[in-house]
């Protein structure tokens, strides 16, 4: 299959983009490599589904894994050890498991060790779904499912779900997941490559490829599992789509035909979604911030920022901004400049509330020098240090241990450039200003 066209253009200096080396294979469409790691078979999973497992994944809901081998001991008086194996595994992947997706969801919930690693967050999954309910989709074909977590939100949301994965212990788990929380009624779980389904009969598209191999972490769109051309290619045939990607995806590799959005939830950036079809803008970007969904976007990115000298003001553009390459959005909302043409942080001479940036006073501005920077801590009676960097191969354990912060009072320090000398920023939190006027929406 050809590749698809994508979009060129020059990376902003400042992108924050994951590189690295590409897979040189992509596993069968729809597997998710090391799904199985943690649980040995179908047979062993049917034995958490049965009344006396389910009863024991019950009574393990507070286990303590650093208990474990007592627990075991006492579990196998009672119980098969196979099943005590595999009750104890799923009870810590439940545990692990409620970060994502809560506490009441996650012990009823079943996972595998990559399932919990890679599935989407409730929060993040929830959003999406419903930009397919705001559009009137009537049925998805979830590809690549996984454990399911996309399908749930979106059967929640009230849409009948196709869930679709090859992998069949991945597609069991999906499936006793859409039982366990009551929407078996709205999700089949089929186990497929997802290449050979027939997408027609829906009016929307999903696809989640993996984008990890045996060797970690992969880099390269065309070597996701399946490819993004085939996965862009699924989308265009739809109404509407969305495609999972890599939130360090270049933006030359982006399709012309999708509007990309990064999504942060609670100001950690999870994940991209390229959208297709219905209601789409063409090469348009936007920045979502969960929880507030406060939306940063445009259709036509501005030109690089002007670059000056440090103001009162520092703002750190959230994550989802920097991705998507809006920071001179940022810039011309709050008439400022940057500090450096390949640094992300922002500054001004006046203050600038908003959703999109952490904002901080500067009252230092020095070399870097460790010397003069522990001196002017303890001049200012600073015990409690935060150090932020950016541009700084210096670690901010280091500069805590270098510098003995001791006192009562705060402060936060930014090891950065300004104007390419290596910089340390010395301010603090900036509360929002009452009354501050709200920021207008960006056209698009």
């Amino acid at each position: 299959m050809a590749p698809h066209p994508v979009r060129r253009g020059a990376r902003r200096p400042y992108d924050t983009a994951a590189t690295g080396p590409p897979s040189p294979t992509w596993p069968t469409a729809g597997r998710r490599p090391g799904d199985n790691d943690g649980v040995n078979d179908l047979d062993t999973f049917s034995l958490l589904l049965t009344e006396e497992g389910r009863a024991l994944l019950a009574s393990l809901r507070e286990y303590d894994p650093s208990q474990e081998l007592a627990v075991a001991t006492r579990l196998r008086r009672e119980h098969d050890a196979d099943l005590v194996s595999a009750a104890l595994g799923q009870a810590r992947l439940r545990q692990r498991a409620v970060a994502k997706f809560g506490a009441a969801d996650a012990h009823r919930m079943f996972f595998t060790p990559n399932g919990v690693e890679q599935s989407t967050r409730a929060s993040v999954a929830t959003h999406r779904a419903k930009a397919f309910a705001a559009r009137g989709v009537r049925g998805v074909a979830d590809l690549c499912c996984g454990i399911g977590g996309d399908a749930l939100a979106l059967a929640r949301a009230g849409i009948p779900v196709l869930a679709v994965d090859r992998d069949p212990l991945t597609a069991a788990v999906a499936r006793a997941n859409a039982e366990a929380l009551g929407l078996a009624d709205l999700i089949e779980v089929r186990c497929a490559d997802v290449t050979e389904i027939d997408t027609a009969p829906y009016d929307a598209v999903f696809v989640d490829p993996a984008r990890r191999g045996g060797r970690g972490r992969i880099f390269d769109p065309e070597a996701y599992s399946p490819p993004l051309s085939w996965a862009v290619s699924a989308a265009l045939a739809a109404p509407f789509a969305a495609l999972k990607v890599a939130p360090g995806i270049p933006h030359e590799a982006l399709p012309p035909q999708a509007e990309a959005e990064w999504i942060s939830d609670g100001g950690d950036v999870k994940e991209a979604v390229l959208w297709f079809g219905t209601g789409v803008t063409p090469g348009a970007v936007r920045a979502t911030l969960l929880p507030a969904s406060a939306e940063l976007r445009t259709a036509e990115p501005l030109a690089a920022p002007p670059v000056g000298p440090v103001g009162r003001y520092l703002y750190e553009p959230d994550g989802a901004v920097i991705r998507a390459h809006l920071v001179a959005e940022i810039v011309e909302r709050c008439g400022g400049r940057l500090i450096d043409e390949t640094i992300a942080y922002v500054t001004s001479d006046e203050v600038y509330v908003s959703p999109y940036t952490s904002a901080y006073e500067i009252t230092d501005e020095l070399p870097f020098n460790l010397k003069k920077l522990k001196a002017l801590l303890r001049e200012r009676g600073v015990g409690v240090l935060t150090v932020k960097k950016r541009g700084s191969a210096v670690e901010p354990e280091e500069i805590r241990r270098r510098v003995k912060p001791a006192g009562p009072n705060s402060a936060t320090v930014f090891l950065t450039r300004v104007a390419g000398a290596p910089t340390m920023l010395v301010g603090h939190p900036l509360s929002p200003v009452a009354g501050a006027p709200p920021q207008a929406p960006l056209a698009p």
